[in-house]
């Protein structure tokens, strides 16, 4: 550890030393408030569930395409205003951004996109746009939408990879490769489209050195942001049929040591916009501890100040590892 480095604190005003560069200290120091993501469900679904690549959907993914917090409706418009209601009274001054979470939500024709992007934008409240998608699923006529959108409001485009192993890949049904994520960075790039890369940090097989390989992967691109999810088994997954026992970390202690590791690798500039996973208490099998998130998150602060380490200290004397 370097005890004679000044250690890079990227938030101060809430009383304590935020040793991460969150997106949500990014987004109050863009916005001068409190920007709060509303998560949505736009009634989507996924190449690999519908058959065109696969059937049964990646193999941790929930019946609800990992949005099990999303609002479904089928009514944008109210969804929003639903949960604007609950959060009003914690947050009465806050901005909104319109997050379509659940499947894979550039998988249907432009039109109905649009139509569904923009009804989500027309909310007096509503500041902003987060879309998340494969890198599989972005033809031509989509990405022009998404440049559109790009440039007349404030957006960025979250691209599930979760590993970029190719073995790892096909245990997991992703139906997408490596290749696949590489041509999406670069064509949102090229239009100027802000990039959040989604990594699973326990998937089966995975030691913690190649999940640190993938951090270092992606930490090499020219993206916005990073998500890190902990692998959580839930029921209703293919996981929960095929890895009936499987338990990523056996304690928060584990998870928290290589969110370190990873958080050490990750570049100051790289917003940070997950640390951890959400998972509904009534569907989730494994690990058993895992829905204490603020429980994970106080105690990653709490090592990260304890260890005098911070986000990015790593970067400039690790050697990357291609996988």
């Amino acid at each position: 550890m370097d005890k004679d480095r000044k250690p890079l604190i990227f938030d101060t005003s809430d009383g304590q030393e935020l040793r991460i560069n969150t997106i949500n200290t990014y987004l109050k120091k863009r916005f001068g408030k409190k920007v709060v993501k509303l998560s949505l469900d736009g009634g989507f679904t996924c190449p690999n569930r519908d058959g065109s690549k696969g059937t049964g959907g990646c193999l941790f993914c929930s019946a609800s395409g990992s949005g099990d917090m999303a609002s479904g409706s089928g009514h944008i418009m109210t969804d929003l205003d639903q949960q604007i209601e609950l959060l009003s009274d914690k947050w009465p001054k806050a901005r909104y951004i319109a997050y379509f979470q659940s499947h894979t939500n550039t998988y249907a024709p432009v039109n109905e996109l649009r139509k569904k992007f923009y009804a989500a934008l027309d909310h007096p409240n509503v500041i902003g746009i987060a879309i998340a998608t494969r890198p599989d699923c972005l033809p031509e006529d989509v990405l022009e939408l998404l440049s559109e959108i790009n440039d007349s409001t404030f957006m960025w485009v979250e691209l599930g990879l979760q590993t970029t192993f190719r073995h790892t890949m096909e245990r997991m049904n992703l139906c997408y490769s490596l290749d696949d994520y590489d041509n999406a960075v670069e064509k949102l790039a090229s239009k100027g489209i802000r990039t959040v890369t989604h990594l699973i940090l326990g998937l089966p097989r995975e030691t913690e050195e190649m999940m640190l390989d993938s951090i270092r992967y992606v930490c090499k691109k020219k993206i916005f942001g990073i998500k890190l999810h902990m692998l959580n088994l839930v029921k209703g997954s293919q996981m929960e049929y095929l890895y009936p026992d499987y338990v990523s970390f056996e304690t928060i202690d584990d998870y928290v040591d290589l969110v370190i590791s990873a958080l050490e690798l990750i570049p100051s500039e790289m917003t940070v916009h997950r640390l951890s996973a959400d998972a509904p208490r009534s569907t989730l099998i494994s690990p058993a501890w895992s829905y204490k998130k603020r429980t994970v998150l106080n105690q990653i602060h709490r090592e990260l100040r304890l260890r005098n380490t911070w986000q990015g200290r790593c970067i400039s004397r690790d050697a990357a590892v291609t996988p």
